[in-house]
């Protein structure tokens, strides 16, 4: 017996419906309002604001970090030397000066601590005048140059405090000049200096001095090169050495710099445009 026409259409239509319900569902699973992954959603992709905030380790990075950096440590290690060729400076003329010289500064009382009375006492003390005017232009010259030098350096190590790629590229090309003028400057300071010391010592005028303050048991003070004298010479090389490594860290930071900016230049010109809204792909 043969089943009728209805049961067949009726399981015919049933399969079709089954078939419906998976090809809906397929449908709805593939409709374009399900955007394919490559294509953001706008409530998903966050604001040009965000985006544009820099890493948080850069947010946290304090003025200190780019002070500390080789570069601005050679800069303070030169201002605390420069700071102690001044001090030595004035050390070196209350050394040399003599002791008539410190007494009339109010150190100590002459009379009780000076072995030397009458004739002996006014010539060590015309001597002592003599030898620190000759001295003069040694400490005069010595101590604005010193004192320029550690004041510009410290006005280059606050500049310093942002990082190099925001500096102004005169700034760091005038810290480039500075330093090494400073180094070759020192250099020739030093020279002159102890030339100029060493001509003084060799005058007339400090042989009787020295050989009157002998005479009287005071053998330390002498015509050659004191140390307070050794200490301005060897404080200033330190400082020239300092000035030129100083030079050849600027040279360098100068030289990360250009290149910085040339690789953020070709960055920015290979950057590809944003992708197309999704509401203008779906087909």
């Amino acid at each position: 017996m043969s089943h009728p026409p209805r049961s067949n259409r009726g399981h015919r239509e049933r399969n079709g419906d089954h078939r419906h319900h998976r090809d809906s569902h397929d449908d709805r699973s593939s409709s374009p309002s399900s955007r394919p992954p490559y294509y953001p959603r706008e409530v998903d992709s966050p604001p040009q604001r965000v985006r544009d905030v820099p890493p948080r380790a850069e947010q946290h990075d304090s003025k200190c970090t780019h002070i500390c950096s080789r570069r601005g440590v050679v800069l303070i290690c030169s201002v605390l030397t420069n700071a102690l060729v001044l001090i030595c400076l004035i050390a070196a003329h209350m050394v040399t000066s003599g002791m008539s010289s410190v007494a009339a500064t109010g150190g100590f009382n002459i009379n009780s601590h000076f072995n030397l009375q009458g004739t002996e006492l006014q010539q060590v003390r015309d001597l002592d005048m003599q030898y620190s005017q000759m001295r003069a232009p040694g400490i005069y010259g010595g101590i604005p140059f010193s004192l320029t030098f550690g004041v510009v350096s410290m006005l280059f190590v606050v500049a310093a405090s942002k990082p190099p790629h925001l500096m102004s590229r005169k700034l760091l090309v005038g810290a480039l000049l500075f330093q090494a003028v400073g180094a070759v400057a020192y250099v020739v300071a030093v020279g002159l200096y102890l030339h100029f010391i060493i001509g003084v010592n060799a005058t007339d005028v400090c042989q009787r001095r020295e050989r009157l303050y002998a005479r009287n048991g005071y053998t330390w003070m002498s015509c050659d090169v004191s140390g307070a004298d050794a200490a301005v010479a060897l404080f200033g090389l330190i400082t020239a050495i300092l000035y030129a490594v100083g030079a050849v860290l600027t040279i360098q930071t100068v030289r990360g710099v250009r290149r910085y900016l040339q690789e953020r230049k070709r960055r920015a010109a290979e950057r590809p445009r944003a992708p197309l809204r999704a509401d203008t792909t779906a087909v």
